[in-house]
């Protein structure tokens, strides 16, 4: 038999081993452990986690994309299940999952064999380096499951029927598998055709279509669609585009479920902290009135345009996002990509105030929003502790152990961005979070710093016993 080396991570979850399993075994489950700060993605798949399933993954050796498939070749519900690679750089590679009975709860255990090409002729470095991958790798993916474990216990007792917009944004990359790993059902609308094998609902906002004939009754709709607003100068048919996706497409969705024979229990609605342009106010709430530039008449316009869910007695909530820190995506990804040497110190003054939040609280308040009866309206979602634009920069150089650069100055950034310099590199605010955590909700990651830790690989682990 061929030499192998043997990698094993084993967590405690507060939950049985059925559970583990479950989980496990839903759709969504393998998008939901991918590391985020790897180049990885789901290309197919055929059947679950059964024997005769099947895995097709795009991924990446440092620039190289490469195509890994793997197949399911064991499975016992409540137990354990295994998969192999059928195709990879692996000469072979054995993924058990193991679900075991414990006092408190239950044990996962992760366990991987694996051999490379030549691998008793490898340098011992070269197998080091693969089983730092999976130290760096295995951490991540139980935290994330053990937390979403604790939001789906809380609050995924009954499972929903939902409908989400905007869908190949990376809000919803996020949002649709926790939603259904968690036992949830999803339907998408698109824009191009349907395939209603896989629940879409084609839509077009701009043209005031939507095929309501293909909507099932459902309990909730989540609102996430609308022009990227990108970082790049601001024509006026930019702006325009911007504006009109998301007033057309909120005003035909909210339009259309108010007018439903069974209209969902709750419209979660996207809006953002723009609302409140640039301020220098503390604890911003959201009773504060909106600000007076262009984001803000955004926001303003697309919060109004869900006038007609609301007044038909639909729970309307509009969800100000603030600036969602993920690296696949956003704010961070674009940080991450132009800046390979060091972070630049700050932009401006770097004084303004930055109201961040992981991709992860954004989709677990979404959730508790749509189970919470007793709020409605604006809630801002946005982490307990803002930081300004110089300790955002400070903190990710000290995370990622890169060099700090000199400044940019605002007189360059407004002659390279014009406009979108002024609201978006250079503006920022202080968003309280009184509102939503006064209904319960707990953040996962209430620090900037244990953020990037997380989302960036340098630390994860399921909370000990």
């Amino acid at each position: 038999m061929a030499e192998t080396d043997v990698f094993s991570y084993r967590s405690h979850f507060p939950c049985s081993a059925e559970d583990l399993y479950t989980w496990h075994s839903r759709p969504g489950a393998l998008e939901r452990l991918i590391p985020p700060w790897e180049r990885t993605s789901v290309v197919s798949r055929k059947g679950g986690v059964a024997p005769g399933g099947r895995v097709e993954m795009r991924m990446h050796l440092g620039p190289i994309p490469y195509r890994w498939v793997a197949h399911h070749v064991e499975d016992r519900p409540g137990v354990m299940f295994r998969d192999i690679q059928q195709n990879g750089p692996f000469a072979s590679w054995s993924h058990t999952h193991l679900f075991q009975p414990h006092e408190t709860g239950a044990t996962l255990e992760d366990r991987i064999e694996f051999s490379l090409p030549a691998h008793a002729l490898l340098p011992g470095f070269v197998k080091a380096n693969v089983h730092r991958v999976l130290e760096r790798t295995f951490p991540y993916r139980h935290a994330t499951l053990y937390q979403d474990l604790l939001l789906h216990k809380a609050y995924s007792k009954t499972p929903l029927k939902i409908l989400i917009s905007g869908s190949s944004g990376v809000l919803s990359r996020a949002l649709v598998p926790f939603l259904t790993t968690g036992g949830h059902q999803v339907w998408r609308l698109v824009r191009r055709p349907a395939d209603l094998s896989k629940q879409e609902i084609h839509w077009d906002p701009a043209a005031g279509v939507i095929d309501t004939k293909s909507i099932p009754d459902i309990d909730a709709v989540i609102h996430l669609a609308g022009e990227y607003i990108g970082l790049n100068r601001w024509s006026p048919e930019k702006k325009k585009r911007v504006m009109d996706s998301r007033v057309q497409g909120t005003s035909l969705l909210a339009r259309t479920v108010a007018a439903m024979p069974n209209p969902p229990k709750v419209f979660l609605s996207a809006s953002a902290i723009g609302y409140y342009g640039d301020s220098r106010q503390r604890a911003i709430t959201e009773d504060t009135p909106p600000g007076g530039d262009f984001i803000s008449e955004v926001c303003y316009n697309w919060e109004e345009a869900a006038t007609p869910a609301r007044e038909a007695g639909i729970r309307t909530i509009l969800m100000r996002i603030g600036v969602v820190l993920t690296p696949r995506g956003g704010a961070l990804k674009q940080i991450l990509v132009t800046s390979p040497i060091g972070f630049f110190r700050r932009f401006g003054s770097g004084k303004h105030y930055i109201s961040w939040i992981s991709i992860d609280d954004v989709i677990g308040a979404m959730l508790h929003c749509m189970v919470c009866p007793d709020l409605e309206g604006p809630v801002n979602l946005v982490a307990p502790h803002p930081v300004t634009n110089e300790d955002l920069m400070r903190t990710l150089a000290r995370v990622i152990h890169r060099p700090l650069l000199p400044a940019l100055s605002d007189g360059l950034l407004k002659t390279i961005y014009g406009q979108m310099a002024t609201e978006i590199l250079l503006s920022g605010n202080d968003v309280s979070t009184a509102k939503l955590t006064a209904s319960g909700f707990r953040f996962r990651h209430p620090t900037l710093e244990g953020l990037l830790l997380n989302q960036l690989g340098r630390g994860s682990r399921v909370p000990s016993e």
